[in-house]
């Protein structure tokens, strides 16, 4: 059950959900047609990229700090 409230708590944190409202605004400006698919591919990769890339550093660090110990 910890385990999940700690997911919860990971899902909610800033960085979440600053990536998908980016996420959400930037698919609404694409359907609309206020940007082209070309773009949003452009914007979406750079968002996922930096989303996922601060979740592998964070793991890396607690690897790093749990060898450590």
């Amino acid at each position: 059950m910890d385990f999940i409230h700690k997911r919860i708590a990971n899902l909610i944190s800033v960085k979440s959900i600053v990536t998908i409202l980016l996420t959400g605004v930037f698919g609404y400006l694409s359907i609309i047609g206020n940007i082209t698919g070309e773009q949003f591919l452009s914007i979406f990769t750079v968002i996922i990229a930096f989303y996922f890339g601060t979740q592998t550093q964070k793991i890396s660090d607690a690897i790093n700090k749990a060898s450590e110990e």
